[in-house]
């Protein structure tokens, strides 16, 4: 990476936890604290770090979401919008009295006849030039300290109040030549577009709330189509950012907003003030770290040959023992002058190693390859098992990792396939992003004090229990609301089930279950065929769910009706109706959906079937499709679209019996007096729907 010019090393400003003592990526501030420590507000130094060139595959991370058909659109969204790809144009303005120009990015430049404003980072270039050059000299730069540190938090935190000051220079916008205020505002990045932006508060949310605070102008140049061209005098009562057709903007007035950008931009490059151009908010990524646990970075500083990698032969670099760990602010590496001084590989001299580590998510990007060959010593991967194995089927994982890890590990297969050790672009054809443990209204976290050991709840209930109220509690990809009572309930459930098979457990161990032949079938009595039902439709959802799904919640729900069916039927088996081969049959399908929940349990009911083999070793049951199919369909049946009635039809009825059901129902009999039926739809086993007028 470091060859091809996708590792280096800079000056800059970056994020700083003061718990951690160490720089942070962008990726790891958090509503502006530190993704660690989630109370410790992240501050800004200014230190020299190594950055990996994420920029330089900025547009391939957006283009090849298109492969990740099978990604959660909730993490592809926060890519995108991470990623931050905007298509604008940059426009010169010229600072009057010092002839100077300034570049502000716009993805609205057809909004630029409504300018008040230019607005500068407090991080900009320029305003070494401007404090030069200023007449109030002392108060600009308080003011440029005063909005410095109101920008560390407005740069993550959107709700953060704007505040800004004026420079007491002006701009000429070159579009019209008129004069407006340079200001500096807390909210304008500089490593976003160029460090500068034009205010234009009638069109831009943002800008109108700092424009109304601080008395700039505000002035309609867009309105929605069809509206007047003549707009009232005075500041609109909000801003109106949607595309719409110019007004007040000298030639292009009257041209909607697409065809103004293009014009305009056109124009700019013509005149030779501005351009198009593209941007993105990723930003290259620091992985610098200043402490001891991480992988140390492979670079030597000489002094007569600068930054030199460490020689293939060399690596990898070893931390050394028994490091002192100071909490000072620098790598506590820096310490060990043995690990410290070395040699220069190209000329020999005495040199330096660098002491910074890399972050561990530089680890985590890629160290699931290893996965497949971990022992391999001459390559980082073996090419050929990496082939077989991915892209990897299926990645489980907490949204909290979409703009962290998941991002990473992408630009990391990228850059692998363009060195040429894997063949494709992305390595997760399926992900799942399960949710989080929800107590007392907060994320459960050690630093909340809000945990719950689960030590506790398997030595009073056992961690099956345990297992199975998570699983029933939420969907696995939604937040699960801890409740204690919760837990209690699905120890009761499985008393339940206990005592259900051991009371007949006994006079079932010698009886063969399994796969009925037609003749078997047709001999079924009423109550056999409506637990045999039951049970292979559980087995048929709890199969189909595990395959795609994954709600387990509704398969443990469909469980505990298979349940209260065994339970209802219980008569039935002591009156010999339903035989103790059927009987069987159901107790081993509920076993083995059991196995999914709560392995332990389900063991133990299986041997009480009288099983020696563990469920683990015993192939996954197949339901029989004829025998899940329902005697009966229940079908809403809507008049003119509202729900009327509910029917119940044999599941062999044909459309023209669901018809005449649906028309001699009750209900629908009086929602239809006085109208005459003019067409009746009928999805099969799902809806009648009557057309009447």
């Amino acid at each position: 990476m470091y060859e091809r010019g996708l590792a280096y090393r800079k000056q800059s400003r970056v994020n700083w936890c003061p718990q951690c003592e160490t720089v942070l990526a962008n990726e790891q501030v958090v509503d502006g604290c530190c993704w660690r420590h989630e109370d410790t507000p992240v501050i800004e130094r200014e230190l020299e770090q190594w950055f990996l060139k994420t920029t330089a595959y900025a547009e391939q991370l957006l283009d090849d979401m298109k492969e990740l058909v099978r990604w959660p659109e909730r993490v592809l969204t926060m890519q995108k919008n991470w990623i931050g790809k905007s298509t604008g144009t940059f426009v010169d303005f010229t600072i009057n009295d010092l002839g100077k120009p300034v570049r502000i990015f716009t993805t609205r430049v057809d909004t630029i006849f409504g300018c008040s404003a230019v607005f500068l980072a407090p991080e900009h270039p320029l305003l070494a030039e401007l404090l030069a050059n200023s007449k109030e000299r002392a108060r600009l730069r308080e003011e440029v300290a005063r909005i410095k540190a109101a920008s560390v938090r407005a740069r993550v935190d959107v709700e953060l109040a704007k505040v800004g000051a004026d420079t007491g220079f002006t701009a000429r916008n070159p579009y019209n030549g008129e004069s407006v205020p340079i200001w500096l505002a807390n909210f304008v990045l500089m490593d976003y577009g160029t460090g500068a932006i034009m205010a234009v508060p009638a069109h831009d949310e943002r800008d109108f709330e700092f424009c109304s605070a601080y008395g700039l102008p505000i002035r309609t140049v867009i309105v929605p189509e069809g509206s007047p061209t003549e707009v009232e005098a005075g500041p609109p009562p909000q801003a109106m950012g949607d595309y719409g057709r110019l007004v007040a903007s000298g030639p292009y007035t009257g041209l909607t907003s697409e065809e103004a950008i293009e014009r305009m931009t056109r124009d700019a490059e013509a005149k030779g003030f501005g351009n198009g151009t593209v941007q993105y908010r990723i930003k290259d990524w620091g992985i610098s770290r200043q402490r001891y646990w991480g992988t140390p970075i492979p670079m030597i500083y000489c002094e007569t040959d600068g930054i030199v990698p460490v020689p293939e032969a060399d690596l990898p670099v070893v931390l050394p023992p028994n490091v002192k760990l100071t909490g000072r602010g620098h790598s506590p590496l820096a310490e060990v002058p043995d690990f410290v001084n070395t040699t220069c590989p190209k000329c020999g001299k005495p040199a330096r190693r660098e002491t910074d580590t890399m972050d561990t998510f530089m680890d985590s990007s890629w160290y699931f390859y290893r996965y497949t060959d971990p022992k391999i010593a001459t390559a980082p991967i073996n090419k050929d098992a990496v082939k077989y194995w991915f892209p990897v089927d299926q990645y489980i994982g907490g949204i909290e990792h979409a703009i962290l890890h998941l991002i990473y590990m992408r630009f990391f297969t990228k850059v692998m396939r363009d060195i040429g050790l894997v063949d494709f672009s992305e390595p997760v054809a399926r992900l799942f992003t399960q949710g989080m443990v929800i107590k007392d209204g907060s994320k459960m976290s050690k630093s909340k004090g809000n945990v719950v050991d689960p030590t506790l709840l398997f030595s009073k209930y056992g961690a099956d229990t345990t297992r199975l109220y998570m699983l029933f509690a939420a969907p696995p990809e939604k937040d699960l609301d801890w409740n204690d009572a919760g837990v209690e309930g699905a120890f009761r459930f499985l008393g339940r089930v206990y005592r259900l098979v051991a009371k007949h457990s006994d006079k079932l161990q010698g009886v063969e279950a399994g796969n009925l032949t037609a003749e078997e079938k047709a001999s079924l009595t009423p109550e056999e065929r409506r637990l045999l039902r039951k049970a292979h439709q559980t087995l048929r959802h709890v199969t189909e769910d595990m395959e795609e799904r994954w709600h387990f919640n509704t398969d443990i729900a469909n469980t505990m009706e298979l349940v209260n069916e065994l339970t209802e039927l219980d008569a039935a088996v002591e009156a010999g109706q339903i035989r103790p081969a059927i009987l069987k049959t159901s107790l081993e399908f509920l076993a083995a959906i059991l196995s999914l929940f709560t392995p332990h349990v389900a063991d133990e009911l299986w041997e009480g079937l009288g099983h020696s083999q563990p469920l683990l070793r015993v192939p996954w049951p197949a339901f029989d499709t004829e025998l899940a199919a329902e005697d009966k369909l229940e079908y809403p049946v809507q008049v003119n679209g509202k729900l009327r009635a509910r029917i119940h039809v044999a599941a062999t009825a044909g459309e023209e019996e669901v018809r005449a059901k649906a028309l001699a129902d009750e209900k629908v009999i009086q929602h239809l007096a006085g109208l005459q039926v003019k067409k009746i739809i009928v999805v099969p086993g799902k809806l009648v729907s009557i057309v009447a007028k």
